[in-house]
């Protein structure tokens, strides 16, 4: 295995047009991409818990994303994602009216001239439109018991520019997993990263791999996988710690620390990118294990 320093470096020059190098079975994964240019996408994210053989709790969303290209120069592009169309299986009032607040929402993402993220640019039009919705729910479900601490554990995602990055554009992130690296066919390369926490505190050490698995030349795209594994000391101690605030915000007991000793969070992302850089399909999931149970959340995401 060849050392990833730094994970998923990035190109220092641009020189050539093509992705695909047939001569040393290497591919770029680099956006080129034209102001104007659009592509539209039907994102699926489906979410359930296997225990042995029994398959429970079993949700699943869908939603069109159109991401276009609003800006381009010699160093960026201006990426707007712009949502709608949500349904959902769930049956929970409260997601239901956060996903009906949520249509025609739009997030411009900066990357640099390769594809990889560099900022959202309208974080805080993004945190003030969740905040005005919060604020509705919380007047709607008053009377609710334990609905505020739901609540607030939805808009502390929103409330700084790096929770909004980090946590509110997981569909992106999965997107532009590989843009700005270089792979050769058959090398696998591995290092570590820091990883969102999803419980507000301190991002995970992350272990990560990544390898080229396919190129086809003939349709000039290829596929690209990747793993990542977060620290289960870190990821058991923030766990406990959200989950024992939920509990003392519901009035209700918060587990043992011993308890959450075997647990463990992978990810495993798989992309088909296109020479253009536009992903073509995308699928990605995490599974977080808890003793015997599994919860999966699986993304995909497929060019319409």
């Amino acid at each position: 295995m060849k050392s990833l320093i730094p994970v998923l470096f990035i190109l220092s020059t641009f020189v050539v047009k093509a992705q695909i190098n047939l001569k040393d079975s290497t591919v770029q994964v680099i956006g080129f991409w034209d102001r104007a240019e659009k592509q539209s996408y039907a994102v699926s994210l489906e979410k359930y818990k296997v225990n042995g053989s029994d398959t429970s709790a079993r949700e699943k969303l869908k939603y069109d994303v159109e991401i276009t290209i609003k800006d381009s120069t010699a160093n960026s592009y201006t990426i707007e994602w712009f949502y709608r169309n949500y349904t959902t299986s769930s049956q929970n009032t409260l997601v239901q009216k956060m996903l009906a607040a949520s249509e025609d929402v739009k997030i411009l993402i900066k990357t640099d001239e390769f594809g990889a993220i560099q900022e959202v640019v309208n974080w805080q039009e993004v945190r003030d439109y969740i905040k005005k919705t919060t604020t509705m729910m919380r007047k709607e479900f008053k009377d609710v018991p334990n609905m505020d601490g739901i609540i607030d554990q939805v808009e502390k995602m929103y409330l700084t520019k790096g929770a909004v990055e980090s946590q509110a554009i997981l569909d992106a992130h999965q997107f532009y997993t590989f843009h700005a690296g270089k792979y050769k066919l058959g090398e696998v390369l591995e290092g570590r990263l820091k990883t969102a926490n999803l419980y507000g505190t301190e991002p995970f050490d992350t272990d990560l791999t990544v390898y080229l698995d396919e190129i086809n030349s003939e349709d000039n795209n290829y596929i690209l996988r990747s793993t990542q594994i977060v620290n289960p000391q870190q990821l058991a101690d923030a766990t406990w710690t959200f989950l024992t605030a939920m509990a003392t915000k519901m009035g209700k007991p918060g587990p043992k620390r011993e308890e959450l000793n075997n647990i463990a969070n992978e990810t495993t992302t798989a992309s088909r990118i296109h020479g253009s850089g536009w992903v073509v399909y995308s699928i990605q999931t995490k599974t977080v294990t808890v003793d015997k149970t599994q919860t999966i959340e699986e993304r995909i995401i497929e060019i319409k």
